[in-house]
């Protein structure tokens, strides 16, 4: 960050320490004040903190001037305020305007509609197109449709260390087709090569495949511990499964506070259960 930029400087910090919600603040000053920086951290803030009708108001306008940079990160503001139209619309001019990785987002909303051919089409050209998500997406929707065969294709034709998280597609499909064996090494491998949700699936794996609780706690501990995606969620649950749910409660709440519906759902089912009182 430059030197003549503090503003930023702080709330680039404060994000680093998962501190969005106080980055908001420092960053709509940072903005004010005319920083270069401030703009694209003052999304990441209003993103990070779940904070999505805030960052949709401020980035409307943006894209409606022609900043289409930002144009994927209002398509993801957008249908977590549930305005599906306006989100798929944004999202397609984000994918049009060369931000590929919008793809992505673009066919989880198509998904979500049930227009799963759709969604697969999307996320194929994305692919193909060199997007490093795209592929392993591609492979979860094969999966999700029931189709091992196809996402088997999938993931063996992109598969490429280079992209761990191709890495972690074929896992899935070593999974499902119960070559357990094969989807442990990989799942391993995922995870040393930095593959995003890795500890989270290879958990979800060992609980799955071999009833290993402890192995999976291990794993969610380590999703804990490099913030994937869902993290505070999937070890709430998990503890929730176990039946400690004092401690799932301190992990569903940092969930909420960052936005995450599930973790706001499986809260609310918690203590609507007198039983855990």
């Amino acid at each position: 960050m430059p030197d003549d930029e503090p503003l930023s400087t702080e709330g680039a910090a404060l994000l680093a320490a998962g501190r969005a919600l106080d980055a908001v603040e420092v960053l709509r000053h940072a903005v004010a004040t005319g920083e270069p920086s401030a703009p694209d951290l003052l999304v990441r803030a209003y993103l990070d903190s779940g904070s999505w009708h805030a960052a949709a108001e401020w980035l409307a306008p943006l894209v409606e001037q022609g900043h289409v940079r930002f144009a994927g990160r209002l398509g993801v503001a957008l249908v977590r305020t549930g305005d599906r139209e306006r989100a798929e619309d944004t999202l397609r001019l984000a994918v049009a305007s060369g931000e590929i990785a919008a793809a992505n987002d673009l066919a989880i909303q198509l998904r979500d509609q049930d227009r799963l051919g759709e969604a697969l089409q999307v996320l194929a050209r994305a692919a193909e197109a060199g997007d490093g998500q795209a592929p392993a997406n591609l492979v979860a929707l094969h999966l999700e449709d029931g189709d091992v065969p196809v996402a088997s294709i999938a993931a063996e034709t992109y598969v490429d260390e280079s992209r761990p998280d191709t890495v972690l597609a074929l896992a899935d499909v070593r999974a499902a087709q119960a070559r357990f064996d094969e989807a442990a090494v990989l799942y391993r491998r995922a995870g040393a090569l930095g593959a995003l949700r890795a500890h989270t699936a290879y958990g979800q794996f060992l609980l799955a495949g071999y009833g290993d609780v402890d192995g999976a706690e291990r794993q969610f501990a380590e999703a804990v511990r490099h913030r994937e995606p869902g993290w505070a969620y999937t070890m709430g649950r998990f503890l929730i499964d176990v039946g400690r749910t004092d401690e799932a409660r301190g992990y569903l709440r940092e969930g909420v506070d960052s936005g995450d519906p599930d973790a706001a759902r499986a809260l609310a089912e918690l203590d609507g259960d007198p039983a855990d009182d």
